[in-house]
């Protein structure tokens, strides 16, 4: 976890933003929504949803992925940018979008019995399966 400022945004600079409070190491993700809207398994890090602000917001936009959650992105680039579930204290934030160094280092590997049939996963113990996985 980092606990100084950092800062971030989307490819094209229509959204960017500071998160000024810690963040958490990053989690990969290879549910399927996250493989489809990222093109791969998404990277995210996650703040207090308080710590986040906008310095640019004129490119970011929406969408409801599921009832529960929405999925920032900008609407110029099309870059990933957050995952927002509803009543969490938390926002989850792409880490590729963080500006380097981010100081943030991949602990876990999650909904790994979604992963997509062209990569392996990394050997270590930190994965969760998700619910879609009987073993």
């Amino acid at each position: 976890m980092t606990k100084a400022a950092k800062t971030g945004g989307c490819l094209c600079g229509a959204v960017r933003y500071r998160v000024a409070g810690p963040l958490r190491d990053v989690v990969n993700c290879h549910c399927g929504q996250c493989r489809r809207v990222s093109g791969h398994f998404a990277a995210f890090t996650a703040s207090a949803r308080a710590a986040l602000t906008f310095t640019e917001d004129r490119g970011l936009a929406w969408y409801r992925s599921s009832d529960t959650v929405r999925r920032g992105f900008c609407r110029h680039c099309g870059a990933t940018l957050f995952w927002d579930a509803r009543g969490r204290d938390y926002i989850a934030i792409a880490a590729g979008g963080l500006d380097a160094p981010s100081g943030l280092r991949t602990v876990a590997d999650i909904f790994t019995a979604d992963a997509g049939d062209y990569y392996d996963l990394p050997e270590h113990d930190a994965r969760w399966p998700g619910p879609m996985d009987k073993a």
